[in-house]
């Protein structure tokens, strides 16, 4: 089921601990055929309480904190990019060609938000950027057709399949197999996080150094929620790679952003990861290897590391190695299907794959530090977006009826200044008692501040009440 029992299995945690936990269930709340509202309150619970354990554990406290997830936080912090304002604008969320398109046989889904990806569409069609000549072009073809040719070109275009079609598949096989998070040990190096001390918040990873080496939304969201609990996360980017400015706003709260060419700036690189305590990692499995960035090899040259890895698929089977991203992923996982009607697809009413598996990783980080805490080693955890969609479509259904309703975002909306301008945003959902309720910096532009730790990090505002 997708509840937080099942996400805190998943994740190795004390069952015992639940008892900590306390939902607001509210109607209206992420509204979906699927089970939608369950899965995003059991990936946010689940990872409140990991932020609880660790902090219980650093400061010593003779209980871990109780947690309180409520609907309406979640609701608004997973539809995140759609409530924030840059200076009284909201960003441009899906490009033109980012969309669904009927072919000759059925219908396929498109990303074209990034300017590559978009090239690489139009040269597998053989058409220019205009909306009526792609349709006209797909209309004459086949799904899967168009899947392989646009594939085949770097683009990114899946077929829309029924969740029994995606489930016959060989990726959907390969993915079906695997846990909801993957967990294993890279050493048996000592644990380097101390104890906490100090006044103020109880920050579960205050000291902890986060490399983020991810893009788009689930990994920034993940390591944006390591931020709120303290961590020092310095999110490193390559100069040929910009992202798009409302994304890197809007999961840049608690970071600071650098640019840093991997080919060329190894030396700065050895220097950053000699000091880090984890790796976040977002790119297509294999991507990174070249550089020496593979679990094993990072674990070698920094012992102890958690290295924390998220893709689309999965790291395994035949669509192991292709990019994804979250609204492929819903089309080619019965999603698409199932949230639809006979005369078009339909989708999730939020990019829940990306945003509850960001908050699955950034738990699978805060537990590998608390397992770590007790036994050292360095640790590796994996998730997907394809095995969190599987938890949706096969192991979830509507829990009890709501005890409130969600009447809108306001009370979970938020406004500060910023090197960007004035901002209005969501407010973080992971909530425990004495624990942090807003980010200590808003987000700066992307790749603006050097690729170096703090030496000072920021104090985290005020502190949950208990």
């Amino acid at each position: 089921m997708t509840d937080i029992a099942s996400a805190w299995s998943a994740l190795g945690g004390d069952p015992a601990l639940l008892s900590r936990v306390t939902a607001v269930t509210r109607e209206g709340a992420l509204h979906a055929r699927l089970p939608v509202r369950e899965l995003a309150r059991a990936c946010v619970g689940a990872c409140a309480l990991a932020a609880a354990e660790l902090g219980a554990r650093r400061a010593g406290l003779a209980e871990v904190p109780r947690v309180r997830v409520d609907d309406g936080a979640v609701a608004t912090a997973f539809t995140s990019e759609r409530h924030l304002l840059v200076d009284g604008r909201a960003p441009v969320a899906f490009a033109p060609l980012s969309r669904f398109w009927r072919t000759a046989d059925g219908w396929v889904r498109t990303h074209a938000n990034y300017p590559h990806h978009r090239e690489r569409l139009l040269a597998a069609l053989g058409v220019p950027e205009d909306v009526a000549r792609v349709g006209a072009a797909l209309a004459g073809r086949g799904a899967l057709e168009v899947e392989d040719a646009v594939h085949a070109a770097g683009g990114l275009a899946v077929a829309v399949r029924t969740p029994g079609e995606w489930a016959a598949h060989e990726q959907g096989a390969a993915v079906a197999a695997r846990p909801l998070v993957e967990r294993g040990r890279l050493d048996s190096a000592r644990a380097r996080v101390r104890p906490l001390s100090g006044t103020g918040p109880l920050l579960p990873a205050a000291g902890v150094r986060v490399l983020d080496l991810t893009r788009v939304v689930a990994g920034p969201v993940a390591t944006r929620t390591l931020a709120l609990l303290g961590a020092d996360v310095l999110r490193l980017d390559g100069p040929h790679l910009p992202e798009l400015p409302g994304q890197h706003a809007d999961t840049g709260f608690g970071k600071r952003s650098a640019r840093l060419d991997l080919a060329t700036g190894r030396d700065t690189f050895e220097e950053l990861l000699a000091a880090a305590d984890v790796v976040v990692t977002g790119y297509r499995p294999g991507a990174l290897d070249r550089f020496g960035l593979s679990p094993q090899a990072l674990a070698g040259r920094r012992p102890g590391v958690v290295v924390a890895q998220l893709s689309a698929w999965g790291a395994y089977g035949p669509w192991g190695g292709r990019r994804g991203f979250d609204s492929l992923v819903q089309a080619a996982t019965g999603i698409a299907a199932a949230e639809g009607s006979a005369e078009r697809p339909g989708a999730l009413p939020a990019q829940a794959l990306d945003h509850g598996t960001g908050y699955l990783l950034a738990a699978a980080v805060l537990r590998a530090l608390t397992e770590q805490s007790y036994e050292g080693g360095g640790r590796l955890v994996r998730l997907s977006l394809a095995r969190t969609a599987a938890w949706l479509t096969h192991g979830g259904r509507p829990g009890e009826p709501a005890k409130a309703v969600y009447e809108g975002p306001d009370a979970w909306l938020a406004g500060t200044g910023s090197r960007l301008g004035p901002l209005r945003y969501a407010l973080p959902p992971v909530s425990f008692d004495g624990g942090p309720a807003d980010w200590a910096r808003p987000p700066g532009p992307w790749g603006a501040d050097a690729a170096r730790w703090d030496e000072e990090p920021p104090g985290h505002g005020r502190a949950r009440p208990a």
